[in-house]
Parts: C-alpha cells; structure tokens; sequence
C-alpha cells in the first residue's frame, strides 16, 4: 500500500507500537495535515516512561490502521501503547473487567455493552469538558454526546464513550453511466426518490435491487431500510424511545416505516426478481445487478462497506458511485443520517489512558486515518482533503452535513429483538404479511424488562 500524500510506504505493524518513529505513514510536516494540532499536544503531554493498555475490535488490516495512528501518539509523547484484540473481543473485554484486570482504554462498536460496563462501574466518566468539547467540534454534537452517555452505577447519567471512526448507512447506490443514459438526475429528496422509483417502473425497468439473506442473519438489510425511513418521517426521540422500547414495536409511527420500506420492496414493479425474490437474494449478490447489461436494476440501498461485493474491477466514481439516502422536502427533520461505529472509554485512571482519549479531540488523530483507508468522522475541524479518495470525502461530507446522527436500532435494542425477531419479521413482512401483524409479533417477542 502507498503512502498516499507522500509516496513512501506504510509499514505493517503487530503487536505494541514501539519505535514508533519507524512507523510512521505519513511524515511529519509534509501533506496537508494539522501538524501543529499534534505538536501542541505533544508539548502539553509529556509521558515519556509512561504507559497504558488498549482493547478493541480492530484486526488484520484495521489493527495496522489504528496502530499507525498510536504511533503519532507516542511520538509526540515518548508514551508506549499495547494494544491487543481477540476474536471474542465482546465477550473478553467483560471478562478482564470483571477479573480486575480491564485495558486502560478500551473501544467497541456496541453502545449497549459499553453501557453494561459503565452500569456496573467499569468505565471512569469523560467529564463535562469532553461533553462539551463534542457538542462544539462534532457535526450534529448532541447526536454524539447522547450515544456516548450512560447511566452510571449510581442511575446517573454522564458521557462514558467519544465516538470515533463512523461509518454511514444513509447510502444509494447507482451506476452514473446508466442513470445518463436513461437520463435520469439524482433525487435531492425523499419525494423525488419515490417519483424517480415510479418514473424507471413506468420506463419498463427495474427500480432496485434488494437482497435480505445473510444466512443466520438473514433480514438484517431491511432493519437499516426501516430505521432509515423512520428518521425521515419521524423527529429523532421518537427513535430514540423506540430504540429504548418506550414506546411498542407497533406504534403507529413504527407500522409506518415498515410500510415506507414496502413501497420500495413490496411491490413487484419495483425491485428485482419481484418482492417475492427480496428474502431468497443474498445481500452480497443483490448490488450486481447495477452492473448487468442491460441493468438488472438502477439503485441499491446500503451502507459503505457494499463496494466490496461489487464485481472485480469496479471503479468507484466511475463505474459506481453514491448519493445521500434523501429526506423528505415536506417534512422538517433536517438531513438525518444512519451509521454505526466505534466508541473509546476509559477503564482505569492511567494517565496515558486519560491523554490518549484528548488527543482523539486533535485534527490530527483523524487526519491520518481518513488518508489511509476506511475511516469517517464527525469533527469539523479536519482537512477533507486527507480523505484517501474522492468516495470517502463524499461520505464524509455526508456526516458533516448531518443534522442527526442516529446509530442503528438494530444494534442497540435488546439481541433478542435486534438481532433477532426483527430480523426474522422483515422477511416475514417481504413474505406478505401485513406490517400491523409482523410488528405485533416482534413487540410479543419483546423479553420482560
């Protein structure tokens, strides 16, 4: 892999990151990243000596991409960082806890679990800077502020976790060449979405493609497309209340979205191979058909990870690109956006610990991700232009632009609804069960608090 501002190569690293000047992508000084933001931390932070633990989520390639970005931590403050992660990351990081033996920092993208942990006292709180710090510095900051806190184990809540790497759901994908060869124009609102779906339907061609198999997890794609049509028909505590269960899977407002998602995949005329087709196509093979020729349909709804299930060659910007999943013009609920992530906490009081979740607030601890490969963020104060590519600065624009940001329900409701009952009544529903019966039953399945 090149080094993409400066033309040297990215060393591969395992393990703890010592030496880390040898490791460094990108070299100080040079590209157009915030330098001085790491100097200035540098010059408050002298750690020299000093150490600390990390756990999280990040293997293979990732675990080279985040240790590439602890290397500029400990160079700018002569600190040693360990980090490690497991195949049951989940599972391990309770077990240190509860053993006594936490990391000093740990990371995870599951807000639930973080908030077991700090429930039960195994998370030190970030304090009213750092709350205020994301409000400022982050785009939509109450959406971060508020997936980042938990109730202690006193029942208080404060923020126990600051979000960092995002990635974003609220994605359509499409070819550009078949979209200027049909000559239809990308729609800047929900309303003109649903009109382009009828206009290609009436066209005698294929609006989308939509795939639900995923094995055991079969269903999960059309949880992201309820959550999606939810935020953009209802304000975000109405999700969030949802999310929480204070409200019944089969509210009004829920049994809406669920039937906002049947207009794309319930109807014969719009999808590929019929709605009866919806359940059986498996979610990685459901996007080539933007590539068929002719085209087996002209849209795709999913998040950004999809393009590695494109068909070899592909070209992103060229070949395939991607628009922001529209709000509705006739509805004021702003540019909500869908996504997932992961969150840093502290475990311990390790002063290195306590250093390294301010340098994640410096442009810099971003920058050098963002040029490197797969990586989005919120803060407002980075250069778009360190984004690797041209798809990631879109997709990162997406999320600055953002009004809410809402992580996926799915992910958060209890396992036993979201990645459970809910899944299954998806396909139940794409199967032609009406949406009043299918978010009964997942409300049934609901365990007793």
């Amino acid at each position: 892999m090149k080094n993409l501002l400066t033309g040297t190569a990215i060393v591969l690293l395992s393990g703890s990151v010592a030496s880390a000047d040898a490791h460094l992508p990108f070299a100080p000084g040079e590209g157009n990243f915030n330098w001085d933001s790491l100097t200035e931390f540098g010059e408050a932070n002298d750690l020299s000596g000093q150490s600390m633990t990390m756990f999280g989520p990040w293997r293979g390639d990732d675990q080279t991409l985040a240790e590439n970005l602890l290397a500029y931590f400990e160079q700018a403050t002569g600190a040693t960082v360990d980090y490690s992660s497991s195949e049951n990351y989940e599972q391990q990081i309770v077990i240190d806890a509860e053993a006594g033996s936490p990391p000093d920092v740990g990371v995870l993208p599951q807000p639930g679990l973080i908030a077991n942990l700090a429930s039960r006292g195994f998370i030190q709180p970030l304090g009213d800077e750092t709350e205020s710090w994301l409000q400022e510095n982050y785009a939509a900051g109450e959406s971060w502020t508020s997936l980042g806190t938990y109730a202690g184990p006193d029942g208080e809540d404060r923020l126990y976790a600051f979000p960092y790497k995002i990635d974003v759901k609220s994605l359509v994908w499409y070819s550009p060449e078949n979209f200027e060869d049909a000559g239809y124009d990308v729609p800047t609102s929900m309303e003109d979405l649903k009109a382009l779906t009828e206009q290609i339907a009436a066209d005698g061609e294929t609006p989308w493609c939509i795939g639900l198999g995923s094995g055991g997890a079969t269903g999960w794609p059309a949880t992201d497309w309820v959550e999606d049509m939810l935020l953009r028909t209802q304000p975000a505590d109405v999700y969030d209340a949802w999310v929480n269960h204070e409200i019944p899977f089969n509210d009004p407002a829920i049994i809406a979205a669920i039937e906002e998602f049947g207009f794309f995949a319930r109807t014969d005329a719009h999808v590929a191979g019929g709605a009866g087709a919806v359940a059986s196509t498996d979610f990685r093979d459901s996007p080539k058909g933007l590539f068929a020729s002719p085209p087996q349909c002209y849209m795709h709804h999913q998040a950004s990870f999809i393009p590695t299930f494109f068909p070899e060659g592909t070209e992103l910007g060229l070949d395939a690109d991607f628009f922001y999943m529209p709000s509705y013009a006739g509805k004021d609920l702003g540019n909500p956006v869908l996504g997932a992530g992961t969150l840093a906490f502290m475990m311990t009081e390790n002063e290195v610990a306590k250093a390294f979740l301010e340098f994640l607030k410096t442009p810099i601890a971003h920058e050098v991700w963002m040029a490197q490969s797969g990586f989005l963020t919120p803060h407002t104060g980075v250069n778009l232009d360190t984004y690797a590519n041209n798809t990631l600065k879109k997709q990162g624009e997406i999320l600055l632009e953002a009004t809410t940001f809402r992580f996926d329900a799915s992910d958060l409701m209890t396992a036993a609804v979201g990645q459970g009952s809910f899944w299954t009544g998806m396909v139940d529903y794409t199967g032609g069960k009406s949406a009043e019966e299918v978010a009964a039953e997942i409300e049934a399945s609901w365990p007793d608090q």
